[in-house]
């Protein structure tokens, strides 16, 4: 995992914030996929540091958050 992204990378990305959210804000986080990484960043805090996670270990967490 990586936290350091690129400004003008982070910017042209389309985020996405889960559909779990509700509307009154509160804890989100948001992701974006580029072909090395999703990233993931605070909703409430766009311009703030982003985590940067590897395809694989995104699948990864994705599968076991299905329960799959």
């Amino acid at each position: 995992m990586n936290a350091a992204v690129s400004e003008s990378v982070a910017t042209e990305l389309a985020w996405f914030k889960s559909s779990y959210s509700g509307a009154e804000g509160g804890q989100c986080v948001e992701v974006a996929a580029t072909s090395e990484a999703v990233l993931v960043r605070d909703a409430k805090r766009p311009e703030g540091e982003r985590l940067a996670v590897g395809l694989d270990a995104w699948a990864g967490f994705v599968q076991m958050a299905a329960g799959r």
